[in-house]
């Protein structure tokens, strides 16, 4: 390796002590729950894929997000990780082994959800909480906790802890933060008890006193012990940045801590948690400003995560004595490489995280965190981060230089191959051009730049404003033709379909904004949402209508929030549960028919434009013009695609070479979606 010396990444690249540990950089992770616990074991996945961050130069790594010390606090409502029981020691042990041999260090955070989970989750116990308030998010109604339960609770962080230190851990962090049950305590708006728990300040934090007093008993004066800490609630009624300033220096004083890591407000309802995981709607480093305040106010270790995706934001948050160490989680996810990459010199190659943020928002749909972009990411027992060469250099020819094109691309160059991509427009990126002329998805835009990039280093012969024919692919004489020539918009089924416009058509301002306008989204994902925003700052009077029980239902808490206040800030009227079936002309207006999809009544708004949104549906017509001329037949062999294996069908004997079609040219899908269909099909080409 050789070692980088741009100036300003330096302080990035300082080891940290802290306690006796030594970290080799600022750089870490912090722990967050990706939905890959199996029954609460952290097995060969969720390894893995913390594995990939210590190969890839990261100093510390965190996981286990809110990992379960008591049955009250359900881990697998989550996919989360219990440290409830001394079964998971040898799993911890072999995680800690796992990331040790590459250099990084490894800590796990612990805590006890309170109100904030599930009842009917893993043993159906009754949630707990200091008074009975609902959470909003989860919409579960606790118990007031009693002395009893305080007491276990207590013993439990302890033996939580303990088992952490026994498995080789180099440290614990105690959930402070909000919404779980130590800052429920901590919360004027949540704790509402009248006994030596409720009231003031004092009595706020003695159930957190006691829980840290336990821990340090269990484990011993030399083992580190962290708080994950809520700076200001950013709520009404709730805790201040004032309070908690006041509460971080109380624990500072009582030695019980060797850091702070130092978080921004509470998760206990949709808004709340999209401001605490903020997405590309936000600027860089938002909360910063809280870490720093914090570091200004206790002689402690500060630690921060935060949409910190670059490598100049995190320097800078390092070099200029804001935070001891720096969190990149989303980044890592994105690319579990980036400190490796600063050290060998090649910072441009990094894939910065865009703040999608795909990964967190199917947690919160029941599914695994994955990242939008980076498709080995979760996958990595299948999928390889580092593509390796192929045994024979052959002849790749892909049409289409959206997403999948440019991620075939990139894979197939890296196999070796001699690759050939066509692309019919001026520039690359396809459908990711549209969506980021959305006002706040414009940070879409560099998956696209990152991929072209690539594809250009890696000396792929790109050819721009060049519709691929199948004259022009075979006369490059391909082994391997992939088809990546996406979708056309789809308006959906109803009468009088020519009457309507597409988003692509607003987007791209082929077809300008009228005055008065409604959009139908058949959809539920981002661009319904996206056109009705972006219609709508244009001055048009927007409705948006859909069949769904709401506004981008399909879309995951930390963006539905942001579109739908957005929403509501334009003075958007959203209609839920009516389908367009007709759109005629009256004049020069439109007349479209809503009909509700329960009662069956029908509506009729008078407009001036309406904008239908029903995903695309496949542009096709170059596979099928291929596909009798391919070994193949365009056929795949699913099982030897899902394990990793080559794909060997040869059902035409008289084929000339191997074809494959990926993304919307499929079927109306996702970016991820066109990524992995790429990256499946020429890992192993």
């Amino acid at each position: 390796m050789r070692h980088s010396t741009m100036t300003g990444h330096d302080a990035l690249l300082k080891p940290f002590t802290i306690k006796g540990l030594t970290i080799r950089n600022r750089v870490m992770s912090t722990s967050h729950a990706p939905g890959y616990a199996d029954h609460g074991v952290p097995g060969e996945r969720y390894q893995l894929y913390h594995e990939e961050k210590a190969k890839g130069g990261i100093g510390l790594t965190m996981f286990g997000g809110s990992s379960s010390i008591s049955p009250d606090s359900p881990a697998t409502a989550f996919g989360q990780v219990s440290v409830a029981d001394d079964a998971v020691v040898p799993h911890l042990k072999a995680f800690a082994d796992r990331v040790h041999r590459h250099g990084a260090a490894i800590m796990c955070q612990i805590s006890h959800m309170g109100r904030r989970n599930r009842w009917d989750a893993a043993d159906w116990l009754p949630l707990v909480a200091p008074s009975v308030t609902r959470e909003p998010q989860h919409r579960a109604l606790p118990k007031a906790i009693e002395d009893f339960d305080i007491t276990r609770i207590v013993g439990d962080y302890a033996r939580a802890a303990r088992r952490c230190r026994d498995s080789g851990l180099d440290g614990v962090e105690v959930m402070v933060a909000g919404p779980h049950l130590i800052n429920q305590f901590l919360s004027p708006a949540l704790n509402q008890r009248s006994d030596e728990y409720g009231g003031s300040l004092d009595n706020r934090m003695r159930f957190g006193m006691a829980v840290l007093h336990a821990v340090r008993r269990e484990v011993g004066e030399d083992y580190i012990v962290g708080v994950r800490f809520t700076a200001d609630e950013l709520i009404e009624g709730g805790l201040t940045q004032t309070d908690m300033f006041e509460v971080a220096r109380r624990i500072a004083a009582s030695g019980l801590v060797d850091f702070m890591n130092v978080q921004h407000g509470q998760a206990a309802d949709h808004m709340g948690l999209a401001l605490v995981i903020p997405n590309m709607a936000f600027p860089p480093a938002p909360f910063l400003y809280l870490a720093s305040a914090i570091k200004a106010a206790v002689p402690l270790p500060v630690f921060h995560a935060g949409r910190i995706a670059d490598l100049a934001t995190a320097a800078r948050a390092v070099e200029d004595g804001h935070v001891d160490m720096i969190a990149m989680t989303r980044a890592h996810i994105a690319d579990p490489h980036i400190v490796r990459k600063l050290i060998e010199g090649r910072p441009e190659q990094i894939r910065q995280c865009v703040g999608a943020n795909y990964c967190i928002d199917r947690l919160y749909t029941g599914a695994g965190a994955l990242c939008v972009q980076n498709v080995a990411t979760g996958r990595e027992a299948t999928i390889p981060h580092e593509v390796a060469k192929a045994d024979a250099r052959r002849t790749v020819v892909i049409a289409g230089a959206g997403p999948g094109g440019l991620e075939a691309a990139r894979v197939a160059a890296l196999r070796g191959h001699r690759v050939v991509l066509f692309e019919r427009e001026a520039k690359v990126g396809g459908q990711i051009n549209i969506a980021q002329r959305a006002g706040w998805r414009e940070a879409l835009g560099g998956i696209a730049r990152w991929l072209e990039a690539e594809v250009r280093r890696l000396g792929v012969d790109l050819w721009l404003g060049a519709a691929a024919t199948s004259a022009l692919i075979e006369a490059e004489r391909p082994d391997i033709v992939v088809v990546a020539t996406g979708g056309r918009p789809n308006k959906g089924a109803f009468k009088g379909t020519e009457n309507a416009t597409t988003s692509w058509d607003v987007l791209t301002g082929k077809v300008p904004v009228a005055e008065n306008v409604l959009v139908f989204d058949d959809e539920g994902q981002p661009q319904g949402a996206s056109v009705a925003e972006f219609a709508a700052t244009r001055g048009a009077a927007v409705e948006i209508a859909t069949p769904d029980r709401m506004v981008a239902e399909q879309l995951g808490a930390t963006n539905f929030a942001i579109h739908l206040r957005e929403l509501h800030k334009l003075k958007v009227i959203m209609t839920p549960n009516v389908r367009l079936t007709e759109v005629g002309r009256e004049g020069n207006r439109l007349v479209a028919v809503l009909r509700h999809e329960y009662s069956g009544q029908k509506e009729e708004r008078l407009v001036d434009q309406v904008i239908a949104e029903h995903g695309t549906e496949p542009e096709d017509e170059l596979y099928f013009a291929l596909r009798p001329r391919s070994t193949n037949l365009g056929e795949v062999d699913y099982p030897a695609l899902l394990a990793g294996r080559p794909q060997t069908v040869a059902t035409n004997p008289d084929g000339r070479f191997r074809l494959f079609r990926i993304g919307d040219a499929i079927a109306s899908r996702t970016i991820h979606n066109a990524l992995l269909d790429a990256m499946r099909h020429l890992k192993d080409a």
